[in-house]
């Protein structure tokens, strides 16, 4: 949920799993900022560090739907939840693989702010794999961690490592690692 522990000692895991369950009792638990990175010697320091975790997003029929209609991929496993309930091996639709890619921008966007930018290139995607399908009504998170940075002669490549996190599942949805260009002012 982006929340980060203020306070001490062996009851910390009770809160948390209180603040989950009833979300009006968040006492000792703080909801955390964004990273803000405005340089190459920003994103840098973060080089085998973790730079967050994403809110989670509930996937719907809905936007499974219109992820269909947009990408002509009308298959039944992810349409037709009928169907699904009795001859899916999930006994549900489930989420294309790439409708939960592309949720890496939004989510990526609530984990880290990019401030004095004067252009950002998606440029990659490397080492990646779909591990565990997403059955509708999941909800989901990105976990996100800085692999390496080069600067290019003033083009910074960051090499992130992504992980889809399923709430309630060991499996994540996917993992790899996305390659983005950054020029900064």
């Amino acid at each position: 949920m982006g929340y980060k522990l203020l306070i001490g000692g062996k009851n910390w895991c009770i809160a948390i799993v209180i603040s989950f369950l009833r979300p009006e009792i968040n006492k000792g638990l703080e909801k955390m900022d964004k990273v803000l990175i405005s340089s190459f010697e920003d994103l840098e320091n973060y080089v085998g560090k973790e730079l967050g975790v994403s809110e989670a997003h509930e996937i719907t029929q809905e936007q499974i739907n219109r992820f269909a209609a947009a990408t002509l991929d009308f298959q039944w496993i992810h349409t037709d939840p009928e169907r699904a309930k009795t001859e899916s091996p999930f006994e549900n639709t489930i989420a294309h693989g790439y409708l939960t890619l592309s949720l890496l921008p939004y989510l990526w966007n609530q984990i880290v702010e990019v401030q004095n930018l004067k252009l950002m290139v998606n440029y990659g995607i490397e080492k990646f794999k779909f591990n565990q399908a997403v059955v509708v009504g999941s909800k989901v998170r990105l976990r996100a961690k800085v692999v390496s940075v080069v600067n290019l002669r003033g083009t910074v490549k960051a090499q992130i490592k992504v992980t889809l996190e399923i709430e309630g599942s060991k499996k994540s949805a996917y993992e790899g690692d996305v390659v983005f260009l950054y020029h900064f002012n």
